[in-house]
């Protein structure tokens, strides 16, 4: 089958369809209505989630984190040290060997606290998971098929040094090497990454 959706996202891309309630946009939002198989399967897949041990596992971490204080304190200060590090080399500073141990002692002193770095992993975790529900989904639109495992696999692109999971977000310090990295609030990409955690297991 040819690829014909690509080339249809891009002409409406260029030309987008006015915001209006036109009965062009309501005979197409069938594929959404109440009853429709896409929005059954779609709240099953949901469902199914929401019941998976693992993802419970990992909900129970996230909340026990977000019930500690200190834990969540310390992780703000860390990632807010390394951010730090970060803007300071982006801007064409140097960094100074004080300021670097400091924050690796910060960051070693993240991750030996059990609670912190359960919830990095569990962070990860499930932005791996949803990560790649939206790979299939994006996928199945632009093939017009289920995705193979070859086809998911030719997708795989993106990431931080060719690694396709993300970090646990207070890599930040590694800039101070060399390493350029995304930076977000635990959702970060770090070199080397495939799935690897904060390493607390």
């Amino acid at each position: 089958m040819r690829n014909i959706f690509r080339p249809i996202v891009r002409f409406f891309h260029k030309w987008p369809l006015p915001e209006t309630n036109s009965v062009f946009m309501e005979g197409h939002m069938t594929l959404l209505t109440d009853n429709s198989a896409i929005l059954l399967k779609t709240q099953e897949l949901c469902a199914t989630i929401a019941e998976n041990p693992d993802f419970l596992q990992y909900q129970s971490r996230i909340e026990k984190f977000l019930d500690d204080d200190a834990a969540r304190a310390q992780y703000k200060g860390t990632h807010e040290m390394g951010e730090q590090l970060h803007q300071k080399q982006h801007a064409g500073l140097e960094l100074g060997t004080a300021e670097i141990k400091a924050f690796e002692a910060a960051r070693d002193a993240l991750f030996d606290n059990p609670v912190a770095c359960e919830f990095m992993d569990a962070q990860q975790a499930l932005e791996t998971l949803r990560k790649q529900i939206t790979k299939y989904v994006a996928m199945t639109l632009e093939l017009g098929r289920v995705p193979t495992a070859d086809d998911l696999t030719e997708s795989t692109g993106g990431g931080c040094c060719g690694g396709g999971g993300g970090g646990c977000g207070c890599h930040d310090g590694d800039d101070a090497h060399g390493h350029d990295h995304e930076h977000g609030d635990g959702g970060g990409e770090c070199c080397g990454g495939g799935g690897g955690g904060c390493g607390c297991h």
